[in-house]
């Protein structure tokens, strides 16, 4: 899959939709490259860890001038014109390492280092290219970032257990989350995931009021198709063995609902 369908395959293709054409195809490779790094990971080759490695050294390149992938080359303007830091792609590939190690984490505390790396620095990241930047843009991929992550959490966690991967503070395993085992802590965590992911959409949206309305549609967007997924996460019932997305139909109400709060 080229870039251009891996971003538009995703759930960011709707935020993508109304930026120009050079901070679009910046957004597009960046996405490729954290599409390359989950890959590594949920879809693990032989030697997942030799794939991190190498991506890691790409990216060392990328920032000395002398890339030696495709991938690295189309990266190389991207980080010079929009000035994105080395940490968006080292930090991500942390929190991937986490993956692969199957980190688990005794509070929603130490959660949050977990969705720094694979959340709040890829927000930063698209907000470098958007050319938002500064404290207000720092707190605003943090509140937006983990409120997405936190959905993705609560979306996935049957998901998430089949690979051994269990992101809520419920000290479990994969196998006794998909053997229903303590079924009412996983819920009560799973609330509790929920309810921080909505406190942080509401901080999200309360700060895009303060940046130029057209800048932000981008991440409204992105803000309103999520938060509208957990919605309909909560409405069926939280714990989901098969993960609830939105229809093609619902993201649109979506995107339309971020126009009309961005125009009007």
């Amino acid at each position: 899959m080229n870039q251009k369908q891996a971003y538009k395959k995703s759930s960011f293709g709707p935020a993508f939709f109304f930026l120009g054409r050079q901070k679009r195809a910046a957004l597009a490779h960046y996405y490729t490259f954290c599409r390359m790094a989950d890959d590594a990971v949920d879809e693990p080759n032989e030697n997942p860890q030799r794939t991190l490695q190498q991506l890691a050294q790409e990216i060392e390149f990328v920032y000395l001038g002398a890339p030696k992938t495709d991938w690295g080359h189309a990266l190389v303007d991207d980080v010079r014109k929009f000035n994105i830091p080395r940490d968006r792609f080292t930090l991500l590939l942390e929190g991937m390492q986490a993956d692969l190690s199957q980190k688990q984490y005794a509070t929603f505390e130490e959660l949050n280092w977990y969705l720094y790396r694979v959340a709040v620095i890829v927000g930063k990241a698209s907000l470098d290219i958007l050319g938002v930047k500064g404290d207000k843009a720092d707190q605003l991929a943090q509140t937006l970032g983990s409120a997405v992550q936190l959905t993705n959490i609560v979306r996935d966690v049957y998901e998430d257990a089949k690979l051994n991967r269990v992101y809520l503070p419920c000290a479990l395993t994969g196998q006794e989350i998909l053997t229903n085992q303590n079924v009412a802590l996983v819920k009560q965590k799973a609330q509790q995931a929920a309810q921080l992911a909505r406190e942080n959409y509401r901080q999200a949206f309360a700060l895009m009021d303060e940046f130029w309305p057209l800048t932000m549609l981008p991440c409204r967007v992105m803000g309103y198709v999520y938060q509208k997924n957990l919605a309909k996460i909560e409405k069926a019932g939280l714990l989901i063995p098969t993960p609830l997305k939105l229809t093609k139909f619902e993201k649109i109400q979506a995107v339309c609902y971020a126009l009309i709060k961005t125009f009007f």
